[in-house]
């Protein structure tokens, strides 16, 4: 995964000039003093209340809609398009040991995604991986991994790391690792966020490769960022907007936050497969599906 910027949730300072005490029923019945409960406190209390009232209503909307993306032939494609793109096969389960510096500044490039020892995914896959199986040949290199997140350096990695990374690859233990995480930080948030916003099948797995690709940051060349950018120049079709137009105009934001980060990027991706589902009119993506990267053609039947 490239990652131009993390996701941070950050507190917001409340100066807070008195105490409020909040006293139930329970206080005076049993003659305890409850601890008092600051403004503050409360304040965050009752946005989290919100938060999980907001998420109630939203899986109930989501319940209510076809699978999409998420029903198992679907995701299945959804892997093979991404696998065409990052690792040029449809083959995608081929790609859990794949491990490589591809010199784009995000150090080592590892597994079926593209987590990257740079962008925290891979620190985040591996600790997991670790806390339930402490054993593994990879938990030996966390020290070095928390020391290199956020840079290219291999400082700490090489030369064992990439060896590591292939033979833990090869156990099914790890493979589910990998698929966890995956649905976990870019699959499952983006395509609810997609069925949300309106979007049918294609729009769901728009939404994925460009999660994977760009990352779940909110900087300008991150996927919120983007899907900020391109709300502010049309409505999704949860908004009454056009989906085919949402779509287009979210690609375009897309295919110019690739140019940003690299001004000879190949956009392929975008222009022989997806834009070329979205202006064919399957929006539900149904197959069969023919389409090129970086010059090479894919067929799924």
């Amino acid at each position: 995964m490239k990652r131009a910027g993390l996701l941070l949730f950050a507190a917001v300072p409340v100066v807070v000039t008195a105490t409020v005490y909040f006293l139930t029923p329970a206080d005076s019945d049993d003659g305890a003093a409850k601890a008092p409960r600051s403004a503050a406190e409360q304040a965050r209390q009752d946005a989290k209340a919100r938060a999980e009232q907001e998420q109630a209503q939203d899986d109930e909307v989501i319940a209510d809609l076809p699978p999409g993306l998420a029903a198992p032939a679907k995701k299945e494609l959804a892997q093979e398009l991404v696998a065409s793109a990052e690792n040029s096969t449809l083959n995608w389960r081929s790609a859990y040991g794949y491990i490589e510096d591809i010199g784009d500044g995000q150090g080592y490039t590892a597994g079926t995604v593209g987590f990257c020892t740079g962008t925290h995914d891979l620190l985040t896959l591996v600790e997991r991986y670790t806390k339930a199986h402490p054993d593994n040949g990879l938990a030996k290199y966390l020290p070095a991994l928390h020391k290199v997140d956020g840079t290219d350096s291999h400082k700490g990695l090489d030369p064992g790391f990439t060896t590591a990374w292939k033979a833990e690859a090869k156990l099914p233990a790890f493979r589910k690792a990998q698929d966890s995480e995956r649905d976990r930080v870019y699959f499952d948030p983006a395509v609810r966020l997609a069925k949300l916003d309106g979007l049918g099948t294609l729009g769901q797995f728009i939404y994925y490769d460009a999660m994977v690709f760009h990352g779940p940051g909110t900087g300008p060349t991150s996927f919120y960022g983007l899907r900020e950018r391109a709300m502010r120049e049309a409505d999704t079709p949860s908004e009454g907007g056009s989906e085919q137009s949402y779509l287009d105009i979210f690609l375009d934001v897309r295919q110019k936050a690739m140019k940003t980060k690299r001004a000879d990027i190949d956009t392929t991706r975008i222009d022989t497969a997806q834009r070329q589902f979205l202006y064919d009119g399957n929006l539900s993506l149904k197959t069969p599906l023919v389409w090129k990267v970086y010059g090479e053609t894919y067929k799924v039947a």
